[in-house]
């Protein structure tokens, strides 16, 4: 993706390098809450690290040039998603509420509850944050295989949908069914959401050539192999050596290449009706 000399977005809250510190609060409460995570783990040498964390703050975990690099992709990214949805919700008479993207590492503390980078990118709806630890980005190349730069773009633009989705209204009907039914249907729910964002992202991604020439050839490609690496299926097949259909909760390596693909090619919003297709 072509972004070097290119707009970054204001909306970006980089907490890189305070981790746990800023995530359990420090003080007497960050010692409360890491004396309980040792009486869970066992491990006193981990305690031991995790008080000195506390007992220095401001420590900052060293940022790589990188990271820093990486940091400067996503924020134009964030620009790009910020063009494409001013413009898209203007075309349908309303306006777009830009998003914060909040960097991390390790830990923090989001609207939505405590989160370290296990958690992986999420969307926060009641805080209307994106939150992302870099580390994810070398989690896609070193555990899923995946190359290029734009499936981090990808992922950001995923998750923007989600944001999306909350301004919309869609969000919270959806929240209202997953608690009046079962589990297997909030799981069919969640997968209607999150296919609906790939293709949200897709949506931005043909948005974004048409206003910022900004797509590399074989970019498209990039983000297919990252939707393929991170289906349910997959990821099942790989954590336990079988699938379990009814506990997918964000959809098939297919099923999530096939609704990107269907947002790039068509670039219409109502085109992604996800719920309907899955008879929802």
């Amino acid at each position: 993706m072509k972004w070097i000399g290119r707009r970054g977005s204001g909306n970006v809250d980089d907490r890189r390098g305070m981790g746990g510190q800023l995530a359990v609060g420090g003080g007497v409460l960050g010692v409360v809450y890491l004396i309980i995570q040792f009486f869970i783990s066992g491990d006193p040498s981990d305690l031991q690290q995790q008080l000195q964390n506390i007992n220095q703050p401001g420590v900052a975990t060293e940022q790589t040039a990188a990271d820093d690099s990486m940091a400067q992709f996503v924020s134009v990214v964030l620009a790009d998603c910020e063009d494409v949805w001013n413009k898209i919700f203007q075309q349908q008479g309303k306006t777009y509420q830009e998003p914060t993207l909040v960097l991390f590492t390790n830990s923090t503390q989001s609207g939505c509850g405590f989160s370290s980078a296990a958690t992986g990118p999420f969307y926060c709806p009641e805080d209307n944050k994106v939150y992302l630890d870099l580390s994810f980005a070398r989690e896609l190349h070193n555990r899923f295989g995946v190359s290029g730069d734009f499936p981090i773009a990808y992922v950001v633009a995923h998750e923007v949908g989600h944001h999306v989705q909350y301004l919309l209204g869609t969000a919270n009907k959806v929240r209202q069914l997953q608690q009046q039914g079962g589990e297997k249907e909030a799981n069919r729910l969640s997968v209607a959401m999150e296919l609906q964002a790939d293709f949200y992202a897709g949506v931005w991604a043909h948005y974004n050539q048409q206003l910022n020439k900004a797509l590399d050839p074989g970019d498209i490609e990039e983000a297919l192999n990252a939707a393929n690496a991170i289906g349910d299926d997959r990821l099942q097949k790989q954590s336990q050596g079988y699938v379990v259909p009814d506990a997918f909760t964000h959809g098939t390596s297919q099923q999530r290449m096939y609704w990107f693909k269907r947002g790039f090619e068509t670039g219409d919003i109502s085109k992604g009706n996800t719920f309907a297709e899955m008879n929802l």
